[in-house]
């Protein structure tokens, strides 16, 4: 009969294989930019290269994130910059054309009132307008 003391006074009974890639492996620096430069590929996957190279995509993420810090800290001779680097910005020209009739035309304001029609034009002196409007009105009252 089997009995758990026997096993407690073995010594070590237990096997384990490892299969799979070795972990904790070390990349050459040649490595890791070839595999960073894959990542950067038109169309490129990092889950699709890192499974080609048996990485986890995070590592290479780090990498990737690595690689950009180093090259914005490094000046085009390749000595280290510490100036702030700057992006130029390009952007598609983008031609708005607007209506002529608007461009060309003023602001009109039409006031229907007693069977007649005041247009207002932008920029009409308010004193006039009310003026008007007050003829207009009192002219349909009287009829």
């Amino acid at each position: 009969m089997f009995d758990v003391n026997d096993d407690a006074k073995a010594r070590f009974r237990r096997v384990e294989v490892l299969t799979g890639p070795v972990r904790r492996r070390r990349w050459s620096e040649d490595e890791k930019v070839r595999i960073v430069a894959e990542t950067l590929a038109p169309d490129a996957r990092v889950s699709e290269v890192a499974r080609r190279w048996q990485i986890c995509p995070q590592q290479v993420f780090g990498w990737r994130r690595q690689a950009r810090m180093d090259m914005a800290g490094r000046s085009p001779d390749g000595q280290m910059d510490t100036s702030p680097a700057f992006v130029p910005i390009v952007s598609e020209v983008v031609t708005q054309t607007k209506p002529a009739t608007s461009a060309s035309l003023p602001a009109v304001i039409e006031i229907k009132l007693a069977g007649a029609v005041v247009r207002v034009v932008s920029g009409t002196d308010t004193t006039l307008l009310s003026e008007v409007l007050r003829a207009v009105r009192s002219s349909a009252t009287a009829a």
